[in-house]
């Protein structure tokens, strides 16, 4: 798991399922948001099915909602990215399914892997990139549900704020790119 804290978690967390809670039918907390996450991403009947490829843009398809939020699935052509951008007002998990993303922030570039979560606050700038030669997959739980997602230059380096140059959310975005 990649981490900028100093907790990390050896092996597979999902061996260790005695000090997991399941996770409640509508989250609450930002653990219970990270834990549906796991929980749906452990469940590959759920969505596996669901994925397509698109060459032109990155493919999306809301999976779940719930009392004020949203859970999407995404898929990554090599090459494809999300621009810079943050969620407005939304919180959000990425979690990884399949193949590898690297996510480019002010603090710097990270990969992530299967298994792999990042935790967002309102406001958090970043660009997500798939910069490898195979697919991937990824889950994103936004709450509240993704209003907007300001595009911002992509010489904006703080971790917040910006002033955006679009909005849409992930439909709007892919009806605009279709």
């Amino acid at each position: 798991m990649n981490s900028d804290s100093d907790l990390q978690i050896a092996g597979d967390i999902f061996e260790v399922s005695h000090l997991l809670q399941p996770a409640r039918e509508h989250p609450a907390t930002v653990a219970e948001f990270a834990g549906l996450a796991r929980s749906i991403a452990a469940d590959r009947a759920q969505w596996a099915h669901l994925v397509e490829y698109d060459a032109t843009t990155r493919w999306y398809h809301r999976l779940r909602t719930g009392p004020g939020y949203e859970v999407w699935l995404l898929s990554w052509l090599p090459g494809q990215g999300s621009g810079r951008h943050d969620h407005g007002p939304s919180s959000g998990v990425l979690t990884v399914l399949d193949g590898e993303l690297t996510e480019h922030s002010a603090s710097g570039s990270r990969g992530l892997t299967p298994g792999a979560q990042r935790v967002f606050a309102p406001g958090y700038v970043h660009e997500v990139t798939n910069d490898t030669l195979t697919p991937a997959v990824s889950l994103h739980v936004y709450f509240p549900g993704l209003t907007d997602m300001p595009m911002l230059p992509q010489s904006q380096l703080r971790s917040t704020g910006g002033t955006p140059t679009s909005q849409c959310s992930p439909a709007q975005h892919k009806a605009a790119s279709s």
